[in-house]
């Protein structure tokens, strides 16, 4: 048995790597970013332009899988593996969702990577510290989105964990900053030893740690004390990284204390990542992680699952919103939003079905463009002032029009204001929560179905409730005059450079386009997005699943 596992993987290795590839990439430019600062003519230059090309190539060739590796061509041996498939023994699975969530974080990590050269954080001397912790958290996430096994979700979510919590108090001789990490590290030590006991139990109840027989054998199985403590043990460690409420409380903290650029890069590849192993586990246990639908599986779960979701989505969202009203910093107020938007997501993964959660794809890319630019204008604004206090904002818009009117697009993008993208993104889940109940409807399950309904009015509320904080934000930029019109002092006004303001105008654009143009990317997000975890054949089930994966 031993030698007929070691034959398998050594077959399919090269196969496994090519699929990989878009990670070793990164892996590669990592250390190449520790060798380079061992020379002197490098140690001093900015190594940002490194991993911007890098990371860029990696997003290259993670698209190449996505459009040339739809449907497998055995005259093509040496091509991109086709999907779905399972890596290295079943720990990791290659498959649509997989790809997906690549082209997602190696394109918002570009995006980053370029902020971060626009801003000036970090300076030459710690760019290559920096960037290679950028890219380990950004490695890990990758690693979270297509885990196949509880060890690798468990490494995903702690490769992604420990460069973040350097990155948050990366701004050295702040107490703000090293308050951040301090705080960060102790709540995602918390977080991960909580969720490695619930591993243990569900592994040692069932004898598995491979995520397909697991979710299959919790579906089928009937309720118990300990499968229900690790259960809610694993989610606790994925809704740390969501920022879910109730465990939000190192988001805003973290977010305030942390370069903007940073609290940028968490507040969203974060998110696209614990989704992303959320949407597997949920769907898993729904018995919708294969090409057919398990309706013992689902009936099982589905009238536990639904509400439970639907619950801490509602929590999550309502929370988020009304915490936001009262914040005067603009990067805890972001970071509230945040909170709340991660709700807003989670919704779609209330409904149980594949479309829902290729609805929460859509969302995520739109989601990526509107906060990132909010973001990078607060990093803008703090370089011009030396501030994040709303306060000192008064009246920007005579200052710095640009700035002004590319955070209203974003800040009314996010409120979900037509015609812009976050309107399409949020029309989508409510339109998934409302087919949602109405297909448990047809099926009997009028519970289901109300829970949807009502979840869907919850999310409505809260739209409307969001509006008065990101409207306060542009009322006093806009409207309210600035210190200088109150002393009768001349304007100084803060003309932005070409490069920076045409980065943001790309961002404000993107989500306007999004906005009106959203038909191609929402079908691929519904199409080739949603979660189709492969089922290995009976054969290679025996030998990987039942040796390797146990």
């Amino acid at each position: 048995m031993t030698r007929q596992i070691l034959n398998l993987l050594q077959d399919g290795l090269s196969r496994d790597l090519l699929a990989f590839l878009p990670e070793l990439i990164l892996c590669g430019t990592i250390v190449l970013l520790l060798l380079l600062r061992l020379f002197s003519r490098f140690d001093r230059r900015h190594l940002g332009w490194v991993a911007l090309v890098l990371t860029f190539y990696a997003l290259l060739v993670a698209f190449n899988q996505w459009i040339n590796d739809r449907h497998y061509d055995p005259r093509h041996q040496f091509g991109v593996p086709y999907r779905p498939l399972e890596l290295f023994g079943g720990l990791l699975v290659y498959d649509n969702f997989t790809v997906f969530l690549k082209l997602f974080l190696f394109g918002f990590t570009t995006l980053v990577i370029l902020l971060n050269l626009l801003t000036g954080i970090p300076d030459r001397e710690d760019s290559a510290d920096f960037f290679c912790l950028l890219l380990g958290a950004t490695l890990g996430m990758s690693i979270m989105a297509s885990s196949n096994h509880l060890l690798m979700i468990f490494l995903g979510i702690e490769m992604a964990s420990v460069p973040s919590y350097a990155l948050a108090g990366f701004l050295k001789g702040r107490r703000q900053s090293s308050e951040a990490s301090l705080k960060y590290v102790v709540y995602g030590g918390g977080a991960a030893g909580v969720m490695l006991y619930g591993m243990s139990l569900l592994a040692g109840q069932f004898g598995t740690g491979y995520l397909p027989d697991l979710l299959r054998f919790i579906s089928q199985s009937p309720l118990d004390p300990m499968i229900l403590l690790g259960i809610l043990f694993v989610l606790i460690g994925i809704g740390f990284k969501l920022a879910a409420v109730p465990f939000h409380f190192w988001c805003p903290d973290v977010f305030e204390g942390a370069a903007a650029e940073v609290a940028g890069f968490l507040s969203v590849a974060s998110k696209g990542a614990a989704l992303a192993l959320l949407a597997r586990i949920t769907m898993g246990l729904g018995g919708l992680a294969g090409g057919t639908q398990d309706i013992a599986a689902w009936q099982n779960v589905a009238p536990y699952l639904v509400p439970t979701v639907a619950f801490f989505a509602a929590l999550t969202t309502t929370f988020g919103n009304l915490a936001a009203y009262a914040q005067t910093n603009l990067k805890r107020l972001l970071a509230y939003s945040t909170i709340a938007h991660a709700g807003f997501m989670m919704m779609g993964l209330a409904t149980l079905t594949r479309e829902g959660a290729g609805a929460v794809l859509f969302y995520l890319i739109v989601y990526l463009f509107m906060n990132l630019g909010a973001f990078a204008v607060v990093a803008y604004m703090r370089n011009l002032t030396g501030s994040e206090e709303l306060s000192s904002f008064r009246g920007f818009v005579t200052r710095s029009p640009l700035l002004v009117i590319t955070l209203g697009i974003f800040l009314l993008s996010l409120l979900g204001m037509p015609p812009l993208g976050g309107f399409a993104a949020k029309f989508q889940i409510f339109a998934e929560l409302y087919n949602g109940a109405q297909q448990y409807a047809v099926l009997g399950q009028t519970g289901l179905s109300a829970t949807l309904y009502a979840l869907l009015v919850i999310g409505g509320l809260n739209t409307v409730l969001s509006l008065f904080y990101y409207v306060k934000v542009l009322k006093v930029m806009a409207l309210e005059r600035s210190l200088e019109e109150v002393e009768s002092r001349p304007v100084q006004r803060v003309p932005v450079p070409g490069i920076p303001g045409g980065f943001l105008l790309f961002l404000a654009g993107a989500v306007v386009a999004l906005g009106i143009f959203w038909d191609a990317l929402s079908t691929a997000s519904y199409e080739e997005g949603g979660v189709h975890n492969f089922q290995p054949t009976p054969t290679r089930a025996q030998v990987l699943a039942k040796g390797a994966s146990r």
